[in-house]
């Protein structure tokens, strides 16, 4: 375990540091943030020794680091400084050697099995094997930071001391790296500390963050409770988004220019949708902010196109994102830039409206087909027929996060309302249906004009929304019925 405790120290009589404490337990990553000049360097070397500290002390396993003997302190603790452009001209091999100094009575005197063990095993975790004999002043920054973590990895030590390791790295060897030492942290119950620039990263590898300014601590914990924008935007002064990891439960975070996005100003309009009995298309001049439950590009995202194919009653494909990606693709637009959603009733019939409202405008369209109606409190499994309610919400207006998701949740209060009135219902329960077991939701804005928090039934844009798609959704039902009874 390695244990700091209110640790103060710098260059000459100026103090960098300042009253620094934090404890690594064995098998954990403790990762050091903070911007240039913010004294990440200068805390490392305090840790390591190579600074004398002016206060505070530094122990390991309850033993202070000064009274451990220099070679008796290198077995326990390996340190892998910034790289710099004067590398030595020794071979790899040589190189990751030289970790094993710390263990030998003299230079290379009692070299042991044990020895050759930890270069071999450390050259093969670095993937550098293959560079045996090359001479390491030939090699990339990238090639020569691998040589260096292995050769810190070869000094077998408890505590590892990283500064920037993934510095001159591309992005598949940072993982490998950062991979590799998340494992040899784990297996051999490492104490890792490391210094990061990436913010990302570090909040994905490491079990605790510390995040400086000024020499000072600022917060220190798990990611989630160090990585937030207040912070993140006071100590690096700048704008930022927090965002969850798509697989992990850390936080990442997203850079945000510091001027507006410039587009020319956009109001999305009814008559600009194009219905016809293949589709409904709409094509902005802009991409929109989206959130939705579609075939292809589903989730969030910015999209210019959005389109809500016909498809047969029997449509049956084992791969249908692909088949609809290639749709789109052979309709001249990119897949990339689309959302796409499948409907087996008639677009030809879809209902499409715009609201005004206080704060700019709404266009809600809508297609609807009820021969599938599912009331869900009694959902069971079923045989699937014809029918499928596609609900699109199109705001002309700045939406939050929040307001995304309450549109959603207003769009199908409004839409179960409209099947309510209309009758709809569950031919398997007799009950009625609530939607359709096939049912999509889009909502897209411009993230022009007025800010829009919220979207629930009480605020304008709720109001709007909840109205629009009570009377979209209607009309669309009726329109449906009378199809069907016209081909009965």
């Amino acid at each position: 375990m390695l244990e700091i405790t209110g640790l103060t120290g710098g260059y000459g009589d100026k103090n960098i540091v300042k009253d620094v404490s934090f404890t690594v337990n064995k098998g954990s990553i403790l990762g050091i943030l903070g911007p240039n000049g913010s004294g990440k360097s200068t805390l490392m070397k305090l840790i390591s020794g190579v600074l004398p500290a002016a206060s505070g002390e530094v122990q390991i396993d309850g033993k202070s680091i000064a009274d451990f003997p220099a070679k008796e302190l290198a077995r326990k603790m390996a340190v892998l400084p910034q790289l710099h452009a004067h590398a030595f001209a020794h071979t790899v091999r040589e190189t990751v050697s030289l970790g094993r100094y710390p263990h030998q009575g003299g230079w290379f005197s009692s070299w042991s099995e044990e020895d050759e063990q930890a270069v071999v095993e450390a050259m093969c975790l670095m993937d550098i094997s293959h560079y045996e004999k090359t001479q390491i002043d030939r090699m990339s920054g990238g090639e020569q930071q691998r040589v260096f973590v292995a050769q810190a990895l070869a000094q077998d030590a408890g505590i590892l001391l990283l500064d920037e390791p993934t510095n001159h790295l591309d992005i598949n060897h940072q993982k490998e790296l950062l991979d590799t030492i998340k494992k040899q942290a784990i297996e051999k119950d490492l104490t890792i500390v490391s210094i990061f620039h990436d913010i990302n990263l570090a909040s994905m590898y490491c079990d605790q963050l510390l995040l400086l300014d000024a020499g000072s601590v600022v917060r220190i914990g798990e990611p989630h409770e160090v990585v937030r924008e207040r912070d993140i935007e006071m100590v690096y002064n700048t704008r930022v988004s927090n965002h969850p990891h798509p697989e992990l439960p850390k936080p990442q975070i997203t850079l945000l220019p510091g001027v507006e996005r410039e587009s020319a100003s956009v109001r999305i309009r009814a008559e600009e949708f194009d219905i016809n009995d293949g589709m409904v298309l709409y094509q902005s001049p802009i991409p929109l902010k989206t959130v939705s439950s579609a075939v292809v590009n589903a989730g969030s995202g910015w999209f210019r196109n959005f389109m809500n194919r016909h498809v047969d009653a029997f449509y049956n494909i084992n791969d249908s994102v692909k088949e609809m990606s290639e749709f789109i693709e052979q309709s001249g637009l990119k897949t990339t830039d689309t959302v796409g959603m499948m409907t087996a009733v008639q677009t030809q019939d879809a209902i499409v409206k715009e609201y005004e409202g206080p704060f700019g405008s709404v266009v809600i369209a809508v297609t609807a087909g009820a021969g599938n109606g599912v009331d869900v409190s009694k959902a069971v499994e079923r045989t699937l027929r014809v029918g499928t309610i596609n609900t699109w919400i199109l705001v002309n207006g700045i939406l939050s996060d929040e307001a995304f998701i309450q549109a959603m949740i207003t769009a199908t209060e409004a839409k179960t309302k409209a099947l309510q009135q209309e009758q709809i219902k569950d031919p398997l329960t007799g009950t009625i249906a609530t939607g359709t077991s096939t049912d999509s939701c889009l909502v897209a804005a411009t993230q022009q004009g007025e800010h829009l928090p919220y979207a629930g039934p009480i605020t304008e844009l709720g109001k709007l929304i909840g109205v629009g798609v009570f009377e979209c959704t209607i009309e669309a039902l009726k329109l449906y019925q009378m199809a069907k009874a016209k081909s009965v």
